[in-house]
């Protein structure tokens, strides 16, 4: 599971846990553990350490229109995709991203091992022999960071590597810079701090929290005889970087930009005389913290740049696939935006993207790591239906329920915050939201004897969800919306509430929401880009099909695109390769996918490919296996073997 390196922020409370998703669309969940049920809002309050939430989804529409489901390439197609050599690294969860450049592929390290620990760095592999793969380097991780993304590319100066650092033990951000004109003996140039740019410290943050950012992708690039590295910082705003590292020993910041100009151009440049109260950047903030669904961001993720070095392709998250002009590369400007949260499972977690060769065909990503969503009914009386929820971060599972579900009659018991206020009973505690901790009201409701509980909104904070934060209790349970609640209950206000009154009888369900695919786009206009059609493996599609490992991840991963052919590391699933020359109708013409106890013991466990590298007119591909190491394969078909290079 890929996840981001932590943003430090300042609001009340703190987090205990993921959003959780809700059945139909709804205002989504926000996270809470403060005693007081404080929801998520920005404060001048104390300061706390925010994860970028990078899990969770609303329901799968499988009938979308447009949607491709693969079983893989048809019966009639010869074996067009094997295995050639495998650069072995067996250390579970360990390796992550892989880029090459002639004869030498480098793979990166995740949080275990981290920085300073055994192993812990860039991977130098030797593949001129593509059949007997060597490791012929190393490049340590710096003390306390994790080196999740590499790339290397031949520049004005020279072959040049780069690499991203995130804190995995109190490391630095930013990133290094290496020459690797010897691939096996790679000279350290620079470091580089990525801070924030925008000048938003003095009113939100204590001085220095908002440096030193982590960053989690990069990209190398070069316009006449500039070069640059662009950076996600893993800041708040600018989360897109360009530095000119025309001398790389001496990198300098050029520009920045970030998708809060979408919600209002020219925030990032505000200073503090423009914004006094702090007013605008901190609207902007909010919307930054926002999105689609459960998993509410819109940070930038990845990104690709054309080889022209003109135009940028920002897998933006809920913001979005964002298209920019950098062909001014110290202004960029922003071309469009493409964006549709009714496809896929209803967000947008635009994850990572590649564009054809002229542009005209962009594939995005999608990431998701929650299969399964939460689903909320009322099942009697006259407001019986589907209703928006958020399963509980204390509560038990309700996945391990039962027949993977929480249900009968309900009995309101008001607050719940002190024992002796609670009645007696059985079945599920239908409880008010306020006043004191969600681990205290369950607390109280199991000591009366409730097997369940459903927490309810108060008039005030109306049908925003949160997931109940705290010290874990021993009954599962939900939250839902100040109106969801009444509903139960049929009543026309909170005042008309009776401690002790039944009410309907509610299920709260676990379903399966499928992981999540590829969406491929229309940029015959680039202002007005148009979704074709999305696709998606048989496992992404419904988590509990019989040919899907339970132990496997079928979330798409990263891609490529060379010759409208999308390369796809898709995980349990393997590598994916997809005809996109048709958007609408995408259709997959080969799959690397192994499995069994022969291949775990091969491989250092159940495969699990994260990284993607297709060498440029060449049948060969460079993978990442999380457990494996680097694994090389090579395509045959469509003449593609005739171009090898023996």
């Amino acid at each position: 599971m890929e996840l981001h390196a932590l943003i430090k922020l300042t609001t009340i409370g703190c987090l205990s846990g993921f959003m959780t998703a809700t059945a139909i669309a709804s205002p989504p969940p926000v996270l809470t553990d403060d005693p007081n049920e404080q929801t998520h809002e920005f404060s001048l309050g104390e300061q706390f350490v925010l994860p970028v939430p990078h899990e969770a989804m609303m329901e799968h529409d499988a009938a979308v229109e447009g949607m491709v489901v693969s079983d893989g390439p048809s019966a009639n197609v010869t074996k067009n995709l094997a295995l050639s050599g495998h650069g072995v690294r067996l250390q579970a969860d360990a390796t992550t991203d892989v880029w090459a450049l002639g004869n030498y592929a480098y793979t990166g390290t995740f949080n275990n091992p981290c920085g300073g620990e055994e192993n812990a760095g860039i991977f130098i592999w030797d593949v001129r022999n593509r059949n007997n793969v060597s490791q012929a380097g190393f490049i340590p991780s710096p003390e306390g960071s994790r080196t999740n993304d590499v790339k290397v590319a031949s520049l004005n100066s020279g072959d040049i590597l780069v690499h991203s650092n995130e804190s995995c033990g109190g490391g630095p951000g930013g990133f290094e810079v290496y020459n690797v004109n010897d691939p096996a003996n790679p000279e350290h140039l620079a470091h580089v701090q990525v801070d924030e740019i925008a000048n938003i410290t003095p009113l939100f943050w204590d001085p220095g929290t908002l440096e030193d950012n982590g960053v989690h992708n990069l990209w190398l690039f070069s316009q006449g005889s500039n070069d640059y590295v662009a950076a996600q910082s893993e800041g708040v705003f600018d989360g897109f970087q360009v530095f000119d590292i025309t001398d790389p020993a001496n990198p300098s910041l050029v520009s920045g930009w970030g998708a809060e100009e979408i919600f209002d151009p020219g925030v990032g440049d505000l200073v503090l005389a423009d914004d006094p109260t702090g007013g605008r950047t901190l609207a902007s903030i909010n919307w930054m913290f926002g999105g689609f669904g459960a998993s509410q961001n819109r940070f930038l993720h990845d990104f690709t740049i054309t080889a022209d070095g003109l135009t940028a392709y920002l897998a933006h998250w809920d913001a979005g696939l964002i298209r920019l002009d950098i062909s001014d590369v110290a202004s960029p400007q922003l071309t469009s935006v493409a964006i549709d949260p009714t496809s896929e499972d209803g967000e947008v977690n635009s994850h990572s993207v590649w564009p054809n060769a002229d542009g005209s065909i962009v594939v995005e990503g999608e990431e998701d790591f929650s299969p399964f969503e939460s689903q909320f009914s009322i099942d009697s009386g006259p407001n019986a239906g589907i209703f928006a929820s958020a399963e509980g971060a204390i509560t038990t599972p309700i996945a391990n329920q039962p027949d993977g579900a929480m249900s009968g009659p309900t009995t309101y018991v008001g607050l719940a915050c002190t024992s002796d206020s609670v009645p007696v009973g059985t079945g599920i505690a239908l409880i008010q939201r306020g006043v004191c901790a969600f681990t205290t009201k369950g607390n109280n409701v199991i000591g009366a004897g409730y097997s369940g509980m459903v927490v309810f909104n108060d008039a005030a904070r109306g049908d925003a969800l949160v997931t109940m934060g705290g010290v874990d209790i021993t009954i599962p349970g939900v939250f839902v919306g100040h109106s969801t609640g009444l509903s139960i209950m049929d009543v026309a206000s909170a005042g008309d509430l009776v401690v002790g009154d039944s009410g309907a009888d509610v299920t709260a369900a676990v379903v399966p929401n499928g992981w999540s695919g590829i969406r491929i786009w229309d940029y015959s206009d680039p202002a007005n880009p148009v979704l074709a059609s999305t696709f998606n493996t048989v496992c992404s599609a419904n988590p509990v099909d019989d040919s899907c490992d339970p132990r496997g991840t079928y979330s798409s991963h990263n891609v490529q695109v060379e010759d409208n052919k999308a390369y796809i590391s898709w995980y349990t699933d393997g590598l994916l390769v997809v005809d996109v020359s048709d958007p609408y109708n995408p259709v997959e013409t080969a799959r690397y996918h192994r499995s069994g106890a022969d291949f775990e013991a091969e491989n250092g466990g159940i495969q699990d490919i994260w990284g993607i590298y297709k060498v440029e007119d060449e049948p060969w591909i460079y993978a990442s296996e999380r457990n494996g190491g680097l694994v090389v394969l090579k395509e045959y078909g469509s003449g593609s073997a005739k171009k090898a290079k023996q």
